[in-house]
């Protein structure tokens, strides 16, 4: 069985790009940075640029060649990421591949009714829970957005609905530079300090530029704020091609490319060594519906494309995985979930979120988040690829038996089936009496009465008191 995250040398591997592909990408998003330049709305991050030799003129900034590739040789070609107790973390870097869920859905599918309904705090609390109990979802994100909450805090109440029931790291959203400080206000209670959270940080920022070529006020604010603190940064676009990018998914990526590595110019003239994921969140605009589109398999394709060129740059890469259009768990939903975790995991990147999504990131839903877990134990074992050696060529075993022999009762297969062989506990593979027996389950059927089971059995191991104690005063002070 692949284990999360298991460093897999002869693993199988997709190159969506040529190396004169990704010379040509680079170099044009090079030109893109150096002549027309970024929009920088934020008075620290201009000051910094400036005095780093790009050229300034108001808010535009032209970035130089140089001033990118410095801060591409300071930036951290690995990334560890603890669990909330310090230990067992994910190391994000080439040839390992985590997955994990999305965040900020403002509709769930509730796993009692299948009502659709806006999200609450509950939701997040279970969603988180429910992510903590299966075993190929590597990492946690809020999966919801608590609209029972204070708008513009409601991040923060995400965070400790997340952190409350999960040990696996965390990867949040803030909506502003108040809310990332009170989150990490939270993280260091956890860990134990600043200089702990600093040493061996749980959790890591999302956040995202505005696409086309410009850095938001509260953007930069949040990318200065974690270089300072050292927390770990997934700072990605998020072009929709066709409407805020070209629609050619070259030009999409070249654009994703300049737009994430300036940021990691701002990210590194602030915090030389601090830790930084490249990526980008590419969507298209469906010419039909004008809808933003996440299931179609030009998604994959880019995200593709942006973990190669991190690969080539040297950085952590983010990706998506198990995101679809539809509006339910249904025969579209496994589709797109199964090509785009398995484009994510043949490409190479490290941390791979939105399992679990449906409606085009709009909703959420236990089933899917059971599905996606799956899907992924399923793309594991085409990752461990085969395992060529003697004892795995099983040369002698073959000739023992002969023509017309059996291998079903030899010690051979009783050593070896289980580490060779994928078992689901929620696909079906029984002969048809035996599932009617079983009930005449559907596979929507198994993954709710799974969703329910973890929820009812599983706990996830609780919070100190004084830990809880200190994060009620932080969320009060709100």
């Amino acid at each position: 069985m692949s284990k999360a995250g298991e460093y897999l040398p002869d693993k199988p591997a997709f190159r969506v790009l040529s190396e004169r592909q990704v010379q040509e990408l680079h170099l044009s998003a090079m030109e893109l940075l150096e002549t027309t330049g970024v929009e920088v709305d934020e008075e620290e991050a201009l000051s910094l640029l400036q005095e780093a030799g790009c050229f300034v003129r108001g808010q535009r900034v032209r970035i130089p060649t140089r001033i990118v590739r410095q801060a591409l040789n300071s930036a951290p070609e690995r990334v560890a990421v603890r669990d909330r107790n310090g230990a067992n973390g994910i190391l994000l870097g080439e040839g390992r591949s985590y997955y994990g869920t999305g965040s900020d859905c403002l509709n769930t599918l509730d796993v009692n009714t299948g009502e659709r309904r806006a999200t609450v705090w509950e939701d997040v609390a279970s969603l988180a829970k429910l992510t903590d109990g299966l075993p190929n979802l590597d990492f946690v994100m809020s999966m919801g957005l608590a609209v029972d909450r204070p708008e513009d805090t409601a991040d923060v109440h995400n965070f400790d609905a997340m952190v409350s029931n999960t040990t696996k790291p965390i990867v949040f959203t803030a909506f502003s530079l108040a809310s990332l400080e009170a989150i990490h206000e939270i993280c260091c209670a956890v860990a134990g300090g600043e200089d702990e959270f600093r040493r061996r940080p749980f959790a890591v920022h999302y956040s995202e530029p505005l696409t086309p070529l410009t850095h938001t006020r509260e953007a930069v604010e949040k990318v200065l704020f974690c270089a300072e603190k050292g927390i770990p940064l997934v700072y990605v676009p998020g072009p929709m091609a066709g409407a805020t990018a070209p629609v050619t998914l070259a030009g999409a990526v070249t654009l994703t490319i300049a737009e994430c590595l300036s940021g990691l110019v701002m990210h590194q003239l602030r915090g030389p060594g601090s830790p930084f994921v490249f990526g980008g969140l590419p969507a298209l605009m469906d010419m039909r519906t004008s809808v933003f589109a996440y299931g179609p398999p030009e998604i994959p394709l880019m995200s593709a494309a942006l973990a190669q060129m991190a690969h080539h740059y040297g950085l952590p890469a983010w990706g998506t995985s198990c995101c679809t259009d539809s509006k339910v768990v249904d025969q579209q939903t496994a589709v797109e979930y199964v090509g785009s975790s398995l484009m994510a995991g043949l490409a190479g990147a490290n941390l791979i979120h939105d399992s679990g999504y449906l409606e085009s990131g709009a909703t959420s839903s236990h089933e899917s988040i059971v599905l996606a877990s799956e899907v992924h134990g399923y793309v594991r074992r085409i990752l461990r690829g085969l395992h060529v050696d003697t004892e795995t060529i099983a040369l002698d075993v073959i000739a023992e038996q002969g023509p017309a022999g059996t291998f079903l009762a030899t010690d051979h297969t009783l050593n070896h089936f289980q580490s060779e062989l994928w078992f689901s506990s929620l696909f079906d593979r029984d002969r048809h009496t035996g599932w009617e027996a079983a009930g005449s389950l559907t596979l929507l059927d198994r993954l709710n009465r799974e969703a329910k089971r973890i929820l009812a059995e599983h706990a996830p191991e609780p919070l100190a008191d004084e830990t809880r104690s200190k994060i009620d005063e932080i969320v009060s002070r709100l």
